[in-house]
């Protein structure tokens, strides 16, 4: 990293110390932490972007993956719900397995014009086991004590194994969906990408059986201590007493600064890997594959095997993120999953930080969220200042202060024009 870079993150740690002592401590380390994640999604697009030039347009359903593995591995196991209707769910979810092998098996095997009545009837047949075993289970499962549950749980593990799980099955659904859709052109696999993300977000939002769709999944289990149990604790009453400080105040800012050293720990070894492999033999590779795809494949290089590493890769790295942010949250909120914040933000991070840049992409993600986050009280002090002349009852002032939050819409539209008018190759450009 030049010095350029590293007069960047010296600047940003100015704004997060400015924060912390102009505001809160509080509010800092919660930045902070959000920063970080930001950090690590957006070096899983730079991983597909930046190294082989994939536009991947459902970064959305990637991250929501994450966060589902989080619920499946640490939620408590519904065991009625499991009585009642899992094991007819799992078998559902078998057939619809075996219904998909036998049809490619058919595919393989059979002439033309067999095979199409084949696959057919295998369709059919197979969707009526299938309904015949799905459609009771979700019903009788649902039942039972929606206010509270209505699904079947999770595995009761720490929570911290999702973050692994969760880049796994990230990883997974890149591999199925990249071995369908890298064939296509750089247009069409971003239009690919972008609906198999909402058939993801509808998937987890509408299955209430598997996350409880809108009712949302909370009160998931902590890696690090609740503030309760601090505040309750000795050691902890007499920190406080030596600090002069407010008990509760002082325990979320310890469970801040826990969640910001797994995080930070997590975001090491993340661009530890990715610098490797971006300097090494393979890195090379993949740069020269996106510079000039003709030419590598003339070279006798497998473009589009490459390319599906990649994929998955970076995919990868999103679903650690989004499990770490359902960690960050203790919650999951499908609802909340929307492309502006899990898609768009992400590209304008990798934009601003500079694509093919590993340090560039986390500085780009520390300060998008830093700026998408105090664009809001800024927003309404600058609001409040211009309409200051106005009387209270006037409707121009009473309508610029309620949409003030939307300033920073506004600002991220701003930036990245900026950024590809003047700095179109980042802030911390690729070397």
């Amino acid at each position: 990293m030049k010095q350029k870079g590293r007069l960047y993150f010296a600047i940003f740690v100015v704004l997060v110390f400015g924060v912390g002592w102009l505001q809160s401590w509080n509010v800092a380390f919660g930045i902070l932490n959000m920063c970080l994640i930001s950090a690590i999604m957006a070096l899983g697009v730079n991983i597909q972007w930046g190294y082989a030039g994939l536009f991947n347009a459902g970064i959305m359903g990637f991250i929501a993956l994450g966060g589902l593995s989080a619920v499946l591995i640490s939620a408590k196991p519904v065991s009625e719900a499991w009585s009642t209707g899992g094991l007819d769910i799992l078998g559902s979810l078998i057939i619809s397995g075996m219904t998909v092998l036998v049809i490619l098996h058919v595919r393989k095997k059979i002439a033309p014009p067999l095979r199409i009545w084949i696959i057919i009837a295998v369709s059919l047949i197979g969707y009526w086991l299938f309904q015949g075993l799905y459609s009771p289970a979700v019903e009788q499962i649902e039942k039972i004590n929606p206010a509270l549950t209505g699904y079947l749980g999770g595995l009761g593990l720490p929570i911290i194994v999702s973050w692994l799980i969760g880049g796994l099955v990230a990883a997974g659904g890149a591999w199925l969906i990249g071995r369908i859709s890298l064939g296509l052109r750089a247009d069409y696999l971003a239009i690919a990408t972008l609906g198999i993300s909402e058939i993801i977000i509808a998937i987890i939002k509408y299955e209430e059986w598997l996350t409880r769709g809108v009712k949302n999944v909370t009160g998931l289990p902590r890696p690090v201590p609740y503030e309760v149990d601090l505040i309750e604790t000795r050691w902890f009453a007499s920190l406080a007493e030596i600090f002069s400080a407010n008990p509760v105040a002082m325990a979320s800012l310890l469970v801040k600064l826990c969640y910001f050293i797994l995080f930070l720990g997590v975001l090491a070894i993340l661009m530890w890997l990715s610098e490797r492999a971006l300097k090494s033999p393979w890195g090379r590779m993949m740069r020269a594959i996106r510079d000039n795809r003709d030419a590598a494949s003339a070279m006798g290089k497998d473009v589009t095997g490459r390319h599906l590493q990649t994929f998955v890769l970076g995919c990868a790295v999103c679903g650690i993120a989004g499990a770490m942010l359902v960690t960050l949250d203790g919650q999951l909120v499908p609802g909340s999953y929307a492309p502006l914040r899990y898609t768009f933000l992400i590209w304008v991070m990798v934009i601003l930080g500079g694509s093919g840049n590993n340090w560039g992409s986390v500085l780009g993600g520390c300060i998008i969220w830093f700026i998408w986050i105090q664009a809001e009280p800024l927003g309404y002090a600058l609001v409040e200042a211009v309409t200051l002349p106005f009387e209270d009852s006037y409707w121009l002032k009473h309508h610029l202060i309620e949409n003030a939050a939307q300033t920073r819409l506004i600002l991220m539209g701003a930036i990245l024009l900026v950024v590809m008018r003047f700095a179109p190759k980042g802030l911390i450009p690729e070397r």
